[in-house]
């Protein structure tokens, strides 16, 4: 395997994390507590991120198949820097929709997911399935996922250090840092053509699936935080300390990610995790101690992310090589699409004062995302396992 390229390849996670991490907790105190604008524009800034992000994350989608990997990378890893660089130096409103939306700040997935700066999730994805082996993948998606997720944590913490406004200044320096890595790449061109797409049928069952889990995420990612300020009125330093666990534990989870692949599978992961992580944000806001909040906020992000690695290598081993960057592309188009839909619809609920019922939506909107999961993805993971006579160790797949 290339390591000189994964490892670049690692550097430039790195950096790109801990801008974002400190994009995601300055952002909402940054509208909230310092413009004093209402959770309302918020949720709109949110939705036109992930709008942006969804157009751009198929664009370069197309682009990575069509263009090459490497050129496409180093195009949409410049956005995050610029778009923190145009917050930091022009505040204004119409300002803030351009920013948001060149650096996605939809808050939607988690920050592993690729919650800041979305638009550039696809092509690294595309990348590291270049860089490795089948039979290795789900390790090498949970390791990349746990660097972001840990060092998405850490930009958090390190947030707390500076004024809100000047956080932006910082992460625009942190992540042009890494985007000076990546010409030093050597990776295969994979220039193709713009064609058919040969494993639509998979590529469309995915983007339902991602279409449903955006819409949730939606409702709910975005607004953890104003939630611990609007009805605990959580100070900023605090919150960064919380949002650092919640991000740590989350990242270590991710590291468990293939040994629940060889023990559950692809579906049986993304059931049980998923399942449980949804009965608690029911709970959440019918619990009144700030602990008892906290204690579900910690947990719930390891719960959300520790299949996306499991999710990941089962798309990129379903889907044709040579259409892996529009696949994709066009999930995340799904997820964030749908995904800002639940981001405005919650600004408005808790613009109103409505705060409980995003968390029931979203548990409801989760039953029938794992429904069709299991409904369309049981049959094909038994067969992958097959072929590579691999089955998971806690029985058949579902």
């Amino acid at each position: 395997m290339p390591r000189r390229e994964l490892f670049l390849l690692i550097l430039f996670r790195v950096s790109r994390s801990i801008a974002a991490g400190m994009v995601y907790l300055a952002f909402p105190y940054l509208i909230l507590t310092q413009l004093h604008y209402s959770p309302l524009t918020l949720g709109l800034l949110y939705t036109a991120g992930a709008i942006a992000t969804a157009a751009l994350g198929l664009l370069f989608g197309v682009l990575t198949d069509v263009w090459g990997r490497k050129p496409t990378l180093i195009t949409v890893a410049a956005l995050l820097p610029l778009s923190s660089a145009i917050i930091y130096f022009f505040p204004g409103l119409p300002m803030l929709f351009v920013g948001a939306m060149l650096g996605g700040y939809s808050a939607t997935g988690s920050l592993m997911g690729g919650g800041v700066g979305g638009a550039a999730a696809p092509i690294q994805n595309v990348v590291i399935a270049d860089l490795t082996p089948v039979a290795r993948r789900t390790g090498y998606y949970s390791f990349f996922t746990f660097v972001s997720g840990f060092f998405a944590a850490v930009g958090t913490l390190v947030g707390k250090l500076f004024a809100v406004q000047a956080a932006f200044w910082w992460a625009t320096l942190i992540a042009a840092a890494g985007l000076a890595l990546l010409p030093a790449l050597r990776l295969q061109q994979h220039r193709g053509e713009f064609r058919r797409l040969e494993s639509k049928k998979t590529i469309g069952q995915f983007s339902l699936t991602g279409l449903l889990n955006g819409f949730s995420q939606g409702l709910i990612n975005p607004f953890l935080i104003p939630f611990f300020v609007i009805v605990f009125h959580v100070a900023k330093s605090q919150m960064a300390v919380y949002g650092f666990a919640a991000g740590g534990i989350g990242a270590v989870a991710l590291l468990f990610a293939p040994a629940m692949d060889r023990w559950l599978g692809f579906v049986r992961t993304v059931a049980v995790t998923r399942a449980l992580g949804a009965v608690l944000l029911l709970a959440m806001p019918f619990v009144h101690p700030l602990w008892a909040a906290l204690a579900i906020y910690l947990v719930t992000p390891a719960l959300r992310v520790v299949s996306i690695p499991v999710q990941q290598s089962a798309l990129a081993e379903m889907v044709d090589a040579t259409e892996l960057g529009r696949a994709l592309g066009v999930n995340q188009v799904a997820r964030l699409a749908a995904s800002s839909g639940g981001v405005a619809f919650t600004g408005y609920l808790f613009d109103i004062a409505d705060i409980a019922a995003p968390f029931v939506l979203y548990a409801a909107v989760m039953a029938g995302n794992i429904a069709l999961y299991i409904r369309f993805f049981s049959t094909q993971e038994r067969e992958l396992r097959a072929a590579r006579g691999t089955q998971p160790s806690h029985g058949r797949v579902l």
